[in-house]
């Protein structure tokens, strides 16, 4: 199975262009924090900032926040991603003529539906500013 990887990234360019304000912005900067290439960085930032998330100058490596950053949630960048959106995945080749095969499908759906729904919940009370609080915290435990 496959994962994507696009929520994380895209945090880490948002939390990247906080931290670091008025240093190197450019997509080359980013990508080596991420360990990815740039091409995937102009992409994200690209979904970023036709979210409203962030503002760019084409040409210019000097993007910032188009909101604080206690104002940008989780999901918010969840949202302006380019994915699908959905957490949590049902198997849709099961046998129809088992009990269990028949009916595993909308039962799950109706439970995973709940956790999705307090996932979206909790990511919604997450800000930007807690994940860069987070990481400057733990760089002063670190020193």
């Amino acid at each position: 199975m496959r994962f994507s990887y696009k929520l994380s990234d895209a945090i880490h360019i948002l939390t990247y262009i906080d931290i670091f304000q008025g240093n190197d912005l450019s997509s080359q900067a980013i990508a080596a924090s991420i360990g990815s290439n740039a091409s995937v960085v102009r992409n994200l930032m690209r979904d970023l900032r036709v979210a409203g998330l962030l503002v760019t100058k084409q040409g210019a490596a000097e993007p910032i926040l188009a909101k604080s950053p206690e104002d940008i949630s989780l999901y918010d960048v969840y949202i302006a991603i380019n994915m699908v959106h959905t957490l949590l995945h049902i198997d849709p080749k099961t046998n129809p003529n088992c009990l269990v095969g028949s009916r595993i499908q909308d039962t799950l759906n109706n439970f995973y539906t709940e956790v999705e729904v307090a996932a979206y919940e909790k990511m919604r009370h997450i800000s930007l500013a807690d994940v860069t609080q987070h990481i400057l915290n733990a760089n002063e435990i670190s020193e």
